[in-house]
């Protein structure tokens, strides 16, 4: 059997643009994710990087099917998600499950923490026979770090970091192998992330999960992540595992990511020199010929503008990278 659990083959979402009240005739669109190829490995967490807007949390929805793609293929298990209907959807879309970004508006106030973790099983009830479905419940809040006889609380009865345990409980109810978990623990305190992370952890080493874990916290992503993509305006432009990418980053997008980190210690401040970029991010409903990042790039020349680079190993790069001139850039790197 293929460790490859989760496969995207230019995975494309546009938002189209509409014009007119009573008829609506469509004038552009938004290219919020334009041709993503990923790959996860069974056990692996792969993060997904880039600043706001360049399309991780449109990529997660894809995923888990919150949104459905424009073209492209989702394959679960050599399953293609975007092809399958009916039943067979319901039973594949077990098998992933998401984690979402916060805590407060994700889980339903009107709702018992048993109803909100049990309400998978209403959906799927072979999973769990009615009459084992609390004791399910109970087994998965302890799971997560819960006291199971707080089963009948609501969700305002518990802090943020509880909170997002409960949402966790939620995505395993169905025993996915793999789980999406968007920006989960940008809306929390500082100590309480790094419980979180380190529950996911702890469970993916119980449970033999698969990440695809978006932030935009890099220290977050290395901690967790075994693989890095790098994502800029709808595209993945450098992939690679922790160390390829935080300490020898190839595109030139990546290299100024890392260099906009704060070093907290003052003596390799003056060691590290700070790329700071040009311009504004350009508009996904309109973006710029051939490379996306060319017109804030300091390498770009007449081939970015007239050929985008395909993300695949170059000459001087020790992994894929989408630039046309790639090379090692080395960094010190503030992301520990």
């Amino acid at each position: 059997m293929s460790d490859i659990v989760l496969e995207t083959k230019d995975l494309v979402k546009h938002f189209p643009i509409t014009q007119g009240i009573v008829f609506q005739t469509q004038v552009g669109a938004v290219r919020a994710v334009d041709g993503v190829n990923i790959e996860l490995r069974r056990g692996e967490t792969l993060g997904v990087v880039g600043e706001s807007g360049c399309g991780k949390s449109t990529l997660a929805k894809l995923l888990v099917g919150l949104e459905k793609p424009t073209s492209g293929a989702i394959n679960v298990r050599n399953q293609n998600m975007v092809t399958l209907k009916g039943g067979e959807l319901r039973r594949a879309r077990r098998n992933i499950q998401m984690v979402l970004q916060d805590p407060y508006t994700s889980l339903n106030p009107r709702m018992t923490v048993g109803d909100i973790i049990g309400e998978p099983f209403e959906i799927h009830p072979d999973v769990a026979p009615k009459g084992d479905r609390q004791r399910k419940v109970q087994d998965l809040l302890d799971t997560v770090g819960l006291n199971p006889e707080h089963i009948n609380r609501y969700p305002h009865q518990f802090s943020g970091g509880q909170r997002q345990r409960i949402g966790i409980a939620r995505a395993l109810a169905l025993r996915p192998e793999i789980i999406v978990c968007d920006e989960p623990v940008s809306a929390l305190d500082v100590s309480i992330q790094a419980q979180v992370i380190n529950l996911l952890g702890a469970l993916q080493d119980e449970l033999g999960l698969s990440y695809i874990f978006i932030a935009h916290d890099l220290s977050v992503v290395r901690h967790i992540s075994d693989r890095v993509a790098v994502m800029y305006l709808g595209k993945i432009v450098e992939i690679g595992n922790d160390e390829e990418i935080y300490e020898k980053p190839t595109h030139p997008y990546t290299q100024a990511l890392l260099s906009a980190v704060p070093v907290p210690d003052p003596t390799l401040r003056g060691l590290r020199d700070q790329i700071v970029l040009e311009g504004d991010v350009p508009s996904p409903a309109n973006p710029p010929s051939g490379c996306r990042f060319r017109t804030r790039c300091w390498k770009a020349q007449s081939i970015c503008a007239e050929q985008e680079p395909l993300l695949e190993p170059r000459p001087n790069s020790p992994h894929p990278s989408a630039c046309h001139f790639a090379e090692v850039r080395d960094v010190i790197s503030a992301v520990e």
